[in-house]
């Protein structure tokens, strides 16, 4: 939807933010409430990496998570974003994609309760670019249907 002529494209990404002062989602100076509103840009020691994001509403912020910790594991772009996720649905429910079904066990041990999900699309999609000296290097989340190319 757009803003009239004024090329304003408008949405709903903020619609979680509250105007009740104290709640955890209080939009107000210096407060950080939950959205999801992307892209992220990772730094190190200051120093631009580059940007990413991973889109799936309330998945959102659990795949930027685990994105990023793949990265600082050391994978590459498309590494990161290929590796099996989980998503907290609510309560102890933690859906598992089939990779990280071998964790449901300890999952359940611990009082979870893991889902085996086969569905990839409830996990996010996402995308890399990150600077590798002079160059760039990319992934595209293959539960998607973009690819990372370069000219």
């Amino acid at each position: 939807m757009v803003a009239g002529e004024t090329g304003v494209v408008l949405h709903n990404r903020g619609a979680c933010f509250s105007a009740e002062p104290g709640h955890p989602n209080e939009l107000a100076p210096a407060k950080r409430p939950f959205h999801t509103i992307i892209p992220g840009m990772l730094l190190e020691g200051g120093r631009l990496l580059g940007p990413f994001g991973v889109m799936g509403g309330s998945m959102q912020a659990q795949g930027h998570f685990q994105v990023v910790r793949n990265l600082v594991a050391g994978d590459d772009p498309q590494g990161a974003l290929d590796a099996a996720r989980f998503r907290v649905v609510g309560g102890r429910t933690v859906a598992l994609e089939p990779g990280l079904w071998g964790e449901a066990e300890a999952l359940r041990a611990v009082g979870h309760e893991p889902v085996l999900s086969t569905d990839p699309h409830g996990f996010g999609v996402g995308q890399v670019i990150l600077t590798l000296g002079d160059s760039l290097i990319a992934g595209s989340d293959g539960r998607g249907d973009g690819y990372a190319a370069g000219f």
